[in-house]
């Protein structure tokens, strides 16, 4: 597809997601963000739950705005480390747009607490706290250190739909 292809070209850019998926740019920490609409569950669930001051985001693959994924397939195999990285990337978008959504603004948000990360390996990859850095690298280049978080990053046999990578998040929001 022509969407596909223009993001593998500049994948990061906020000009050129924003432009490609007529995507809501925010302002956080000074800086601009690109924000997906929420991702809609695909099955007998809720995007999040708040409990106290916490909330706990239900996984996603990182399918924007329900697009199908960029890359699909085992880690390892048919995708390539960096191309799962730019995936798990996707995945923190998602979250941000489901944060979003929850409590109204991404200014609330006192700190990541846990990013929990399922990467669809290929028999002898290993590397899967690298690919899930794609989150990772993206909540502290917005947050700093209230971007830091503990983690887990584990290599599963498969994924819904041959997505390379899912991610669910924990996070302290502000009062």
């Amino acid at each position: 597809m022509e969407i596909e292809r223009k993001l593998a070209e500049r994948p990061h850019t906020v000009e050129s997601i924003a432009y490609l998926f007529e995507a809501q740019v925010l302002t956080v920490g000074g800086g601009n963000l690109w924000v997906p609409a929420p991702p809609v569950p695909g099955a007998h669930y809720i995007p999040y739950v708040l409990v106290g001051n916490l909330l706990f985001v239900g996984g996603n693959t990182g399918r924007l705005n329900g697009r199908p994924h960029l890359y699909a397939g085992k880690v390892g195999d048919h995708v390539t480390l960096e191309q799962a990285y730019q995936m798990a990337r996707h995945c923190a978008l998602n979250h941000l747009a489901i944060i979003k959504s929850a409590v109204g603004d991404l200014d609330r948000v006192e700190r990541f607490v846990k990013l929990l990360g399922f990467v669809n390996v290929a028999p002898g990859f290993t590397k899967m706290p690298q690919v899930v850095n794609g989150a990772s690298d993206l909540f502290i280049e917005i947050w700093g250190e209230r971007g830091q978080h503990a983690r887990a990053a584990v290599g599963v046999a498969s994924l819904a739909n041959e997505a390379p990578v899912e991610t669910e998040v924990i996070v302290q929001i502000r009062d």
